[in-house]
């Protein structure tokens, strides 16, 4: 018989005109890691929302057993003392605290009213042996990086004694070396007796430590595999997920190259606080009308700053090189300048950088270009109204009404919000950094759409990813970064991320 850890049974939860979950069914077994999966506003968060009293017990339909008994969560409290600990991808800890502060936040060592400290450090450093990190107590978070911070989220989960750990999108940030560290701490986890629930759009993630697989699409569980029991491709996860074969990843485009639009020679950038310290050097590269190029490298390289300090030297001091743009010489000194200029730069951080989450779908098209929707300083709502609309249908934002705020979409379509936001500036040439970070495989699909669309209407498409094979099979040429240089340049035809990877590690 199996040991059943945790099952949900009919789950149904509905907002107002929307049914987010439609009778949804989850078993997780004890001490396996199950993974769950789906496209973006498939109903996964909804549903770990449920399981930990975020929507409490009576907002929903259906029942949850947590070993063999019934629960009815009224709030996070109750989840956690169980054992039940949710780390969202959005990490919930406080940067100017020590690494033990954030550790015992809410659940301090108090002793007669007092915080015992002694004991509070102590049981740092043990928890922090047992997640592989060598870090003093005394710490400030802030001076973690992303990947050492996943690792404190989850020694305090284990703080709190946990049983079932639900991991959301733990390795979107991560480079590669820390994404395998995580992954194997899972695994260390499993060996323990803790369960997990990971969610994740990585299918090789998935594949490496996954025991059981639940599909959930458009609100239902649609499946679930047992990755022990039977072979599973990530072609039987992604038909699942998306509800239809998708034979190629990667959408079929025939290049058609046309003139230079963008010339870049002799980039150098010195760090903004930091004036002796040089974070670019010599950059020099070409993109041609109806061309993809990518830039490989791994984080740190200089990808990013690159693109920030080309897009109205958002990034860096002392900027020098010259940027030509149709031929001309570009002045990009300004952010409204590169603009005008014909540049656009979709950001890494959408959230952060690209939205105002807060404001409408509507309100978000139009920011890169006030002009083209005003009359005399004053914006005709009208127009602003009809051009949003004609965006959300061209790029197939999934939405009942431009009115949305745009907080409330799901990862593919506030990347979808982004996009139209920079079209609509009109630019010659759009730089993209991470443009699929964080989002399903469905929705990537729509993404890679939309780039070779932007390549056959004759603009230039710079593309910034961590994801190799997204870059090999969405690039005509790759540049490949290291430690803020150009150390290689590699044709379609004979890339690979072998010859990637062999350049930047003999840079």
């Amino acid at each position: 018989m199996e040991n059943i850890i945790l099952e949900m049974r009919s789950i149904t939860k509905t907002f107002p005109g929307v049914k987010a979950l439609d009778s949804v069914n989850l078993k997780v077994r004890s001490g396996e890691i199950h993974a769950l999966v789906g496209e973006n506003g498939a109903g996964k968060s909804t549903l770990m929302k449920v399981l930990s009293g975020v929507y409490p017990h009576g907002s929903y339909d259906g029942d949850i057993l947590f070993n063999n008994e019934t629960v009815a969560f009224s709030g996070i409290r109750d989840s956690e003392a169980k054992g039940i600990i949710i780390i969202h991808q959005e990490l919930a800890l406080v940067s100017l605290l020590s690494i033990a502060e954030n550790l015992f936040l809410g659940n301090e060592n108090v002793e007669g009213g007092v915080i015992n400290w002694p004991k509070t450090f102590s049981r740092t450093q043990d928890l922090l042996a047992k997640v592989g990190l060598k870090e003093s107590p005394s710490t400030l978070v802030g001076q973690l990086g992303v990947g050492k911070q996943q690792l404190v989220e989850i020694a305090k989960a284990l703080a709190k004694d946990v049983k079932l750990l639900i991991l959301d999108e733990p390795t979107a940030a991560l480079q590669e070396n820390d994404s395998a560290k995580l992954l194997d701490l899972l695994l260390e986890l499993k060996a323990q007796g803790i369960s997990s629930i990971l969610i994740t759009h990585k299918l090789n993630e998935i594949s490496r430590v996954a025991d059981s697989i639940t599909v959930i699409r458009d609100g239902a569980s649609v499946s679930t595999l047992d990755c022990h029991a039977q072979n599973i491709s990530e072609e039987d996860i992604i038909r699942d997920m998306v509800g239809r074969d998708m034979a190629h990843r990667y959408p079929a485009r025939e290049s058609q190259l046309g003139k230079i639009l963008m010339e870049v020679s002799g980039w150098n950038v010195w760090h903004a606080d930091a004036l002796d310290r040089q974070m670019l050097h010599d950059i020099e590269f070409t993109v041609r009308a109806g061309e993809v190029i990518g830039i490989a490298g791994l984080m740190g390289s200089g990808r990013t700053e690159l693109a920030m300090s080309l897009f109205g030297q958002s990034y860096g001091k002392n900027v020098q090189g010259e940027v030509r743009l149709r031929g001309e010489l570009a002045d990009l000194s300004t952010v409204p300048k590169a603009i005008k200029s014909g540049l656009a730069y979709v950001t890494e951080d959408r959230k952060e950088l690209g939205l105002i989450l807060e404001e409408t779908i509507q309100t978000n098209t139009t920011l890169a270009n006030l002009l083209r929707v005003s009359s005399f300083g004053v914006i005709d709502e009208n127009i602003e109204r009809q051009v949003s609309e004609d965006y959300r249908q061209a790029l197939n934002i999934r939405t009942p009404s431009v009115f949305q705020k745009v907080m409330n979409l799901s990862g593919g379509n506030q990347q979808k919000v982004v996009l139209s936001k920079w079209l609509y500036s009109q630019p010659d040439v759009l730089i993209l950094d991470e443009p699929t970070r964080g989002i399903d495989v469905g929705a990537k699909f729509e993404i890679y759409s939309i780039i070779n669309q932007l390549a056959d209407d004759g603009k230039g498409v710079v593309m910034i990813s961590s994801e190799m094979p997204e870059l090999l099979g969405m690039c005509d040429r790759i540049y490949v970064m290291n430690e803020g240089r150009l150390v290689g340049e590699l044709d379609k035809a004979d890339a690979s991320q072998e010859k990637i990877m062999s350049m930047i590690v003999k840079a």
